[in-house]
């Protein structure tokens, strides 16, 4: 286990995909939807025996700050921060660049989002350990490119360049970037799929201290000079109160990546962004007429149909197909399954003190 080496997650969201069940201070990755532990503690656990619990660094927000230190009693209470305000991922990596900065100016830092589902550990950290040592070796910034199963028209793209001839020491292959692609609509993801040479774009992020520094500095100076705050401060709560919210509100692909010369890594590991209830369904039980859910049903000509509960309920489907049914203690939710990414359009409209 590297001393060196830090981890930043980002644990941050709304809670709008997966309502009822989520809410503003309990989001996707604060639920156990697949396993016993939720997303963020399954995002932790996979980092054991790569990064020192002391070296991780919990970045949440102030709705789920309460629930975050709660999960997470292993970790030192400084290491978990909330943000005072919502300004994307570029302020929230140049935070963490600064913390990370005030304990080790040469580190190697990880970022990764804390809500993704990934079950195989071992090419995980495999994973990461090219990554980290390409971006040691080479001074570049490097991400993380998933191999595309379909072509999803929500995610963003990495196109693939030539191979680098000489591999990194720990053997695995590294690529040039050729540019970041936003996302696309339907019949351009299709294309991307047919050229085999576009990745996902996973929002993992490896590189240097020095690095990233100098790639902020350079691209987006007011970061860079917030690093540099956050690096020399002595009281964090008070910098971030007085300075974080007139920081610039740019996702980091285009506040750096996208100018950046960068390295890509593809993912030997499963990954899974599971967006929302449809997305997480085929991890469940299901019958022989495509029903779906952790709830003990009784169906009647009833097809293809996501049933999740958190009560003692015994669900009963007839002559309904394609339905999302989701039962918590103090709501209900019955939605179109085709129409599963509108379900946070829905939540706005709900009474504030059930969304």
């Amino acid at each position: 286990m590297s001393q060196k080496i830090y981890a930043l997650i980002l644990a941050g969201g709304s809670g709008e995909r997966f309502w009822p069940l989520s809410r503003k201070s309990k989001p996707k990755q604060l639920l156990a939807l697949f396993s016993d532990q939720t997303l963020l503690e399954n995002t932790v656990t996979r980092l054991k025996g790569l990064v020192e619990p002391k070296n991780i660094l919990i970045l949440t927000n102030q709705d789920q700050e309460v629930a975050v230190r709660e999960l997470m009693p292993e970790l030192p209470a400084e290491n978990i921060v909330a943000e005072p305000a919502k300004r994307d991922t570029a302020a929230a990596i140049a935070l963490g660049v600064g913390w990370v900065s005030k304990r080790d100016r040469t580190a190697t830092m990880i970022v990764l989002p804390a809500d993704h589902l990934i079950q195989d550990t071992a090419g995980f950290q495999k994973t990461l350990k090219t990554a980290a040592a390409a971006a040691e070796e080479s001074g570049n910034l490097v991400t993380i490119g998933i191999k595309p199963t379909w072509p999803c028209p929500g995610f963003g793209y990495i196109e693939q360049g030539d191979k680098i001839t000489k591999a990194t020491k720990e053997g695995a292959d590294v690529y040039e970037v050729v540019r970041f692609r936003e996302k696309p609509n339907a019949a351009l993801a299709e294309t991307f799929l047919k050229q085999g040479n576009f990745r996902w774009n996973a929002g993992m992020f490896i590189w240097t201290i020095p690095s990233i520094l100098s790639a902020l500095k350079r691209h987006t100076p007011e970061l860079g000079a917030f690093v540099e705050k956050v690096h020399e401060c002595s009281d964090l709560a008070a910098l971030l109160k007085a300075q974080f919210s007139v920081l610039p509100k740019i996702s980091i692909d285009y506040a750096v990546m996208e100018k950046a010369h960068a390295l890509m890594v593809e993912a030997t590991f499963d990954w899974d962004d599971v967006g929302g209830w449809a997305a997480a369904a085929k991890y469940w039980k299901q019958d022989d007429h495509g029903n779906i859910g952790n709830a003990v049903m009784t169906t009647h000509e009833s097809l293809n149909n996501i049933v999740y509960t958190t009560e003692k309920t015994h669900i009963a489907l007839m002559g309904v197909r394609d339905l999302i049914v989701v039962q918590t203690g103090d709501s209900i939710l019955i939605a179109s399954r085709h129409d599963a990414e509108n379900i946070k359009k829905l939540v706005g409209k709900i009474p504030p003190e059930l969304q």
